[in-house]
């Protein structure tokens, strides 16, 4: 039965206009309308307009690399005899991996077969705005038997990776990783080992990630610990706007919704995460569309010189990811070098990535990642000799040695943001709760006319306070930041921040148009915890 249009789909409804751009709607903070004078789209860059063509213009125009994918319905086998119903990039899981090089331009054409509209959004590429993948704020929806084209300069080199920015079609099968080489590369590895994490739900006992957020958007019941505040704003803001998900409140939360168990984790709790871990309980988790029953393997020989692309295209879940008997030294993080440096563990937020180098030993080696919180792991395996695998449920004790997190990495030379005081700061606070399912910015459920604005050329900082007792990892379209709010900070686009903490980022405004900013927890980001930074004309 098909599902219920989401936030983002009935939003982007009532904004979508003809061709492939959609005019800007008008800023919370500047005025508009008969007594202003003032058009909304006067107001600020649209992702189609000029400023957005002489940006690309500016890139270069560099080899074609055309590549054709369809989303699809498909049969995906998870290993174990674990097999689902779900939507693909094809047949595969993840999808095709597309490689490129810094400098190229990516011709890819998406055809959509699944039964509702979609799109395709290239997590962390400073790409062209009206390429971004946005529906209702960057292109109108890809409905279901069409198809469209993204062309785009592709700028930096590093890990990316590419998924749907319609409702929650991320939590299905619908991502693949993105690699872009470096013309110049300046590492020494013998092989390459590309991992993608994500936690898995749909297809399994009748749940679909529509069922989940539906049975979350029901709530707990109960009283939250977190700053409720979004609760009231958002029924008055969307006016009873049905906002997908399927809310029949007739319904306790344990009863599912299409058939499906109850899916809302209670009780998983992290350290590191600062408590709450998360909110879905998932029944499966995967690295490279296998579980750790069944794992996938890499195959090296001893003293191989490899380089591990860590991707989590999760959902809901953190993973702490270590190299059974290895060390691992970390080179890049969300596509952008750093020092240099050694550790035994990382710490993934969902759309984070890392790169790291290890040397292999002698022998099969669990790569686990640990979904931190939950009592339950991922695998896959490395392979350079003879040997049994090891258990599904091995804890290498690497997971429990040194962690070295974004916040104390320190960038490459070559991409550090060069000091210089911020000409705008932009404070933002998360609000929200599990009570009322109401993630938010500023107790603001995301409406398609919200815009926070920035100028050209600015040195915009960012300071995000968060008053929940949820971690958020937020992400920033068509930009990277600093770290720590200085130039000393690593260049990401993904950053973790942990409950009651503030988190402050810098970024230069170098890239026009209409950028959202969100939760990357899918779930987070559907209930309303995303908004838009708007150029100014």
């Amino acid at each position: 039965m098909p599902t219920k249009p989401t936030r983002r789909a009935v939003l982007g409804a009532a904004l979508a206009v003809a061709g492939s751009g959609v005019l800007a709607a008008c800023s919370d903070d500047a005025p508009t309308g008969p007594s202003s004078g003032a058009k909304a789209d006067d107001l600020f860059v649209s992702p189609d307009g000029k400023e957005v063509a002489a940006a690309e213009a500016e890139r270069g125009s560099g080899p074609v690399r055309k590549v054709s994918l369809t989303a699809t319905p498909a049969r995906l086998d998870l290993g174990g005899g674990r097999t689902v119903s779900s939507w693909a990039y094809g047949d595969r899981l993840p999808g095709r991996e597309v490689r490129v090089t810094a400098g190229d331009t990516l011709a890819l054409t998406l055809a959509n077969h699944l039964p509702q509209p979609t799109s395709l959004h290239w997590h962390g590429l400073a790409l062209r705005n009206d390429m971004d993948g946005v529906p209702g704020l960057t292109q109108r929806d890809i409905a279901p038997g069409a198809d469209f084209t993204y062309r785009f300069a592709v700028p930096h080199p590093g890990t990316y990776w590419f998924h749907p920015h319609s409702g929650v079609q991320q939590d299905r099968g619908l991502y693949a990783p993105l690699i872009v080489e470096d013309p110049k590369e300046p590492l020494a590895y013998d092989k390459e080992w590309v991992v993608v994490l994500d936690d898995w739900v749909d297809g399994v006992d009748g749940s679909t990630p529509d069922a989940v957020l539906a049975e979350l958007r029901r709530g707990m019941g109960g009283d939250d610990s977190g700053d409720g505040g979004g609760s009231g704003d958002g029924g008055t803001e969307h006016g009873g706007m049905d906002h997908g998900g399927g809310h029949d409140m007739s319904k306790t939360p344990s009863e599912g919704e299409g058939g499906g168990p109850s899916r809302m984790m209670m009780g998983a709790t992290s350290p590191l995460l600062g408590g709450d871990a998360g909110d879905v309980a998932y029944p499966h988790y995967l690295v490279n569309g296998r579980t750790a029953r069944d794992p996938s393997a890499f195959s090296a020989r001893p003293g191989d010189r490899i380089r591990l692309r860590i991707i989590n295209a999760g959902g809901d879940t953190a993973f702490r990811v270590a190299l059974g008997g290895h060390r691992m030294t970390v080179t890049h993080t969300d596509g952008f070098p750093v020092r240099h440096t050694t550790t035994d563990a990382l710490l993934l937020g969902m759309g984070e990535r890392y790169d790291v180098l290890v040397t292999a030993g002698d022998g099969v080696f669990p790569l686990t990642a640990l979904a931190e919180g939950k009592k339950a792991s991922a695998m896959a395996l490395l392979r350079t000799g003879g040997g049994a695998a090891p258990a599904a449920s091995v804890r290498p004790r690497e997971l429990d040695g040194k962690l070295v997190q974004a916040g104390r990495l320190v960038p490459d030379e070559s991409v550090a943001l060069p000091a210089r005081a911020p000409d705008r700061t932009l404070r933002i606070r998360l609000t929200g709760g599990m009570a009322a399912y109401d993630w938010a910015f500023d107790a603001k459920p995301y409406t398609t006319g919200q815009r926070r604005p920035v100028e050209a050329g600015e040195r915009i900082r960012l300071v995000f306070d968060n008053a929940t007792a949820m971690w958020h990892p937020l992400h920033l379209h068509g930009h990277t930041f600093a770290m720590a709010g200085n130039a000393a900070g690593a260049r990401k686009d993904t950053a973790i921040v942990l409950p009651h903490r503030s988190l402050t980022v810098d970024f230069d405004a170098d890239n026009p148009g209409l950028w959202m900013l969100h939760c990357h927890n899918v779930y987070h980001a559907e209930a309303g915890m995303m908004t838009v930074l708007g150029y100014r004309r």
